[in-house]
């Protein structure tokens, strides 16, 4: 690299330590040079990554470089690597398939789909690191144990029942699809004589060596740590991508959980003749005909949205992705643990669709009016069109079409629900009012974040906010409630983008009148690629001027 590197070059030297601190994120999104590799969970492991973050920050700070939309992204992604790192949350966290590190590698490494012989040999290579990287773990708990940064005893259990849950399937996960030539041999010996003991030894670790150790339900969240409440100001702004404190935002989910009870009344009247909107909620909560008969009826339903919002997004979009998407259920040995629904984005060579999961566990208590919203959300013209016309950009640095900033990709599906509503995609007026039970989920994530991690709520006053305000089942609630405590801040980000895209929506509206063309503002949105929230900002009064 050059003494005055350019933003490009800063992109990508980051970008090489974003994919060693998720290698397996990296095969997903097809950043090469890791494919082999699980992270090194090791304390040495994070003071390198921490050394890149801290090289490349301080050049993009100096830099004159024109390309100030890149130099914006690589200093964001700068400041939230050393906030994650300086956090700690390796050693705490253990239990969430998308925040904690063992749960997260059981959740994504047999999702992999190996393509070709070196793809196979890598595949190997990772299933070879298994136990070093569980031992590693197992280290870096006990570090963090010693050091007081304990993780929540509840969570622990979680951990625990995942890995006998992943060990109970058969065929195991890891052993499928099949490999060829003498490499599925050698995958079925290395998975008897090395993995499967490693998986067996961290379960038992975690037994004997951090069960029993952990945070009551009492004090769940990261201000009952020391320097806690400061990490998860710094985890908020990594998240929001902006400066509001965690009070602030506090206080912005509570106001708009206050103007969302005038559509509950409005669609509470018109379905059940009820426009009280605790008992129309309530009804929502307890009426058993509006919740799934089964996993297949829950499947069908996903896909017929996706397939009706594909149909009508030209005359919304001046692009669409070439890649398809497809709905499937989550795997079963991750239902208990994972979100109720989440998308995975496709193969750069086309081996692999954008995948849309919805999460059948306990398919018969989850709701059925909320499918179409989750549905316009995670796939289109949601999660799936803005990281496809990410992925399908010319010109532009691989930081910026590959790695996710929450507030801008959640903050993008959220607006995508309710721009649902204006393409007239809704099949009716029940699952409008699941649009609505949506948006007072998001607000709620305000509340309930910055409660338990800033204002020391307990776990049950979590709990007890959802219940009241939100439209979820018990099992949701409790699931919901387990993600926020173990994945700091990340909640911020759907309702923080969400109000900030409408914001550059409406200026834009009135500053071009008659001359604003929804195709357009979409199409300056999206085609930049995943940006901080102050960037987008620019890029849109730029566009709006020109």
């Amino acid at each position: 690299m050059s003494e005055q590197p350019t933003a490009a070059e800063l992109a990508d030297e980051l970008l090489d330590a974003l994919a060693a601190e998720i290698p397996l994120m990296a095969t997903f999104d097809d950043i090469p040079g890791h494919d082999h590799e699980l992270r090194d969970v090791s304390e040495a492991g994070d003071a390198r990554l921490r050394e890149v973050a801290v090289r490349v920050g301080e050049r993009a700070a100096r830099s004159t470089d024109p390309d100030w939309v890149t130099l914006g992204v690589v200093a964001h992604h700068a400041e939230g690597l050393l906030a994650r790192l300086d956090s700690g949350k390796i050693e705490f966290i253990v239990a969430d398939p998308m925040a904690a590190e063992g749960a997260g590698m059981l959740s994504w490494l047999p999702q992999l789909a190996p393509s070709g012989e070196q793809a196979e040999e890598d595949y190997l290579a990772r299933m070879a690191a298994i136990p070093g990287f569980l031992a590693g773990l197992g280290d870096r708990y006990r570090a963090g144990i010693a050091a007081g940064r304990t993780p929540v005893e509840r969570a622990v259990g979680n951990a625990i029942a995942h890995v006998d849950r992943f060990l109970a399937v058969e065929p195991n996960a890891l052993l499928t699809p099949p490999l060829t030539g003498d490499r599925e041999t050698r995958r079925e010996r290395l998975f008897a004589e090395k993995v499967r003991p490693a998986l067996v030894a961290y379960r038992d670790m975690l037994a004997r060596d951090v069960a029993g150790r952990g945070r009551p339900d009492e004090q769940p969240g990261l201000c009952w740590l020391e320097g806690g409440k400061e990490s998860y100001t710094r985890l908020a702004r990594t998240h929001t991508t902006t400066g509001i404190t965690p009070e602030e935002l506090h206080e912005t989910g509570l106001e708009l959980g206050r103007a969302l009870e005038e559509e509950y009344r409005l669609l509470g009247t018109a379905l059940f003749g009820e426009d009280d909107p605790i008992v129309v909620r309530r009804r929502l909560r307890t009426d058993p005909s509006l919740c799934w008969r089964d996993a297949d009826e829950m499947v069908t339903t996903a896909a017929e949205a996706v397939a009706r919002a594909t149909a009508a997004a030209p005359g919304w979009f001046r692009r669409t992705p070439s890649a398809e998407c497809v709905v499937r259920a989550v795997p079963a040995s991750e239902g208990p643990s994972a979100a109720q629904a989440y998308y995975m984005t496709p193969a750069g060579d086309g081996s692999r669709p954008g995948v849309y999961y919805t999460n059948t566990y306990r398919v018969e208590e989850r709701f059925r009016f909320i499918a179409e919203s989750v549905a316009f959300h995670e796939a289109v013209p949601g999660h799936h069109f803005q990281a496809c016309t990410a992925h399908e950009l010319d010109g532009v640095p691989a930081l910026r079409k590959l790695v996710p900033l929450s507030a801008f990709d959640e903050g993008w599906a959220l607006y995508t629900e309710r721009l649902a509503d204006e393409m007239g995609l809704y099949s009716d007026d029940l699952m409008r009012l699941g649009m609505v039970a949506e948006d007072s989920l998001r607000a709620a994530r305000l509340v309930v974040d910055t409660g338990l991690h800033a204002l020391g709520w307990t776990r049950q006053q979590c709990v007890g906010y959802l219940t009241e305000h939100c439209v979820l089942s018990d099992v949701e609630v409790q699931s919901e409630t387990d993600r926020y405590i173990e994945w700091p801040g990340q909640a911020l980000s759907y309702m923080t983008g969400r109000l900030e895209i409408q914001r550059l929506r409406a200026l834009a509206e009135e500053r071009l009148g008659e001359a604003f063309d929804i195709r357009d503002f979409h199409d300056v949105v999206l085609r930049h690629g995943q940006v901080p929230l102050p960037v987008l900002g620019e890029i849109v009064r730029e566009w709006i001027e020109s």
